[in-house]
């Protein structure tokens, strides 16, 4: 058995396509001035350009405009006058055009490779499959066409570009593995667009597995069988059909309002990185927005979103979701993401360092920026809510408002409209703030809870040290109790809480939430269909049992045991 990551759920049989990787060797073209190497150049950029637009188009009407809008940031790339400068710089130092495009997207690659953050890295596979499109370009060389392929087919791949996407008959196509990509790939989300079980990060799939190999997999665990015995079929053959009965279920709650067993409304909101997200989560059934990352766009660039491009942005999705809540998280930098443009100084632990609202007070016109944005952004709809990230005291909370009273006391004289009354909250994502967290409430006007960092913090384990790893647990008895904590200082003081860390979505946590009264749960768009159902299956009587005997517990392990024990199907 192979094992990978699983990022789009159901099980798949059939037999293997393997792409093979092309070399991509430019090693033996020969310099020919730095004009004929700059038109060189051009020619791809325009050609790359002129390509991925069709594709777009193509996959818009094939599986939908997100997954084509995964193609824009690329398109936006080569539109962008910093990377093609630089290019044309190192072809001015006497490189082809085929040197240039490596170095300079290399650098690139290495700096987003270099953050911890999932969606950061998918930067760097954006710019790696840029790379390659514009070199084989100029080597004049073409992607493997899979439109042909036969019913019953697994591919497997280095990974699945969108170009190897288009014209593919999806009902043909059993599975998709590949060697690399996360959950947040481009491989995830065209397998999720495609509804295609999907295993990544196989390493050395294309040498394990030989071409019209039997494939049986799993989506979900990450589980990939290879030439598998009889036994082994019979069981997936019936994990399928499983599946299938449990998607067909989920599929019944899109549409239908997210409540207890016993009628409690309970929100149900979707966390994104991009404008573009919020679509799908629009499609899933998300009723607001519970976390919008908003340092997604300030990466890729050479400089800071100006307030109009960051106005769009906002607007965009307070647009789509006009009769709910959207929450923006202000700009989330230092830690794991690093945007070289805007100085940061390295750090022996830039976790614990000049990050998030520290980083934004001590940058104060940066940070007026992106809050007059915001209330601009909150005139139309007035379902903008601003949140502010790594929060430890009142002094942070008070020292963001005050520079959002003199937003306001600029854009009144300015004469431009915005939000006055906008709602300001503040992310318990510190064991500071949720034992300080009486005393924020009495100054915010929302909490959410980021159990991501709280639990790291809480528990003094890096999540990202696999020799830790098996610590970090959000059903330990500190991080459970800082959350109860946390959501009864929220109603002691009359304002709403909710969670928008990756624990919101853990069916086994659920009934806790519910039992503490927790008012919002933010999860990924592929989630809400999901939660959505386990919320509908608990009653208050049943999760305040399942809460009683859980809290009687003294260890993590021993708690998610308790819980799993009483998970409803």
């Amino acid at each position: 058995m192979l094992k990978g990551t699983g990022v789009c759920a159901g099980v798949g049989l059939g037999t293997a396509l393997v792409v093979q990787t092309q070399e991509l060797d430019w090693s033996g073209v020969q310099y020919a001035g730095a004009e004929q190497e700059k038109a060189r150049l051009a020619a791809a950029a325009k050609s790359v350009s002129d390509t991925l637009a069709a594709m777009a188009q193509a996959m818009t009407s094939q599986v939908g405009e997100h997954a084509a809008e995964i193609l824009s940031g690329q398109i936006m790339m080569l539109a962008d006058p910093f990377m093609i400068g630089q290019m044309n710089e190192q072809i001015e130092g006497g490189a082809v055009a085929e040197a240039a495009v490596d170095a300079v997207c290399g650098s690139f690659i290495a700096m987003f490779s270099a953050v911890e953050d999932e969606l950061t890295r998918q930067r760097a596979t954006d710019v790696a499959d840029l790379r390659d499109r514009l070199l084989k370009t100029l080597l004049g060389r073409e992607d493997q066409d899979l439109a042909a392929a036969p019913a019953g087919t697994v591919i497997v791949a280095h990974d699945l570009t969108p170009s190897m996407t288009v014209g593919l008959k999806r009902e043909n196509i059993a599975g998709i593995i590949t060697e690399t990509g996360g959950a947040t790939s481009h491989s995830a989300i065209l397998a999720r667009a495609l509804e295609i079980p999907a295993v990544l990060s196989v390493p050395g799939a294309l040498e394990a597995i030989a071409p019209g190999a039997k494939i049986a997999m799993d989506g979900e665990l990450g589980h990939v069988y290879v030439d598998p015995d009889e036994r082994t079929v019979k069981d997936y053959e019936a994990r399928r059909e499983a599946f299938e009965a449990r998607r067909a279920v989920l599929k019944e709650y899109l549409g239908k309002p997210t409540v207890t067993a016993d009628g409690r409304p309970v929100a149900l909101y979707a966390n994104i990185g991009r404008p573009e997200d919020a679509a799908p989560a629009l499609e899933k059934g998300a009723e607001g927005i519970g976390l919008f990352r908003t340092e997604f766009l300030f990466m890729d660039r050479d400089a800071a979103p100006t307030e109009e491009e960051q106005l769009a942005a906002y607007r965009q999705v307070a647009a789509q979701f006009a009769g709910g809540e959207v929450i923006i998280r202000t700009l989330d930098v230092g830690g794991d993401k690093d945007v070289p443009y805007l100085g940061m100084d390295k750090e022996e632990n830039p976790f614990l360092g000049h990050r998030a609202i520290r980083y934004c007070l001590d940058n104060p016109e940066l940070y007026m920026t992106q809050l007059r944005a915001l209330l601009r952004a909150g005139a139309e709809k007035h379902n903008v809510r601003i949140m502010l990230p790594l929060v430890t005291g009142v002094e942070e909370l008070r020292a963001a408002k005050a520079l959002l009273e003199k937003a306001k006391a600029e854009l009144a004289a300015e004469g431009k409209p915005f939000d006055a009354d906008i709602k300001v909250g503040v992310m318990i994502e510190t064991p500071a703030a949720a034992l300080v967290a009486d005393l924020l409430a009495q100054e915010a006007d929302f909490f959410s809870i980021g159990t991501n960092d709280l639990t790291q913090y809480t528990l003094a384990v890096d999540r990202g040290n696999a020799k830790v790893a098996k610590l970090y647990t959000v059903f330990h008895p500190a991080v459970l109790r800082s959350i109860k904590s946390v959501i009864a200082a929220a109603k002691a003081a009359g304002i709403p809480v909710g969670m928008c860390g990756e624990a919101a979505a853990d069916p086994a946590l659920l009934p806790l939430l519910l039992a503490w009264g927790l008012d919002e749960f933010s999860v990924s768009a592929s989630s809400i269909l999901a939660t959505k159902r386990s919320i509908s299956l608990w009653s208050a009587a049943d999760a305040a049992f399942a809460e009683k005997e859980a809290m009687k517990l003294s260890a993590a392990e021993s708690i998610l045991g308790c819980l799993g024990s009483m998970k409803k199907e």
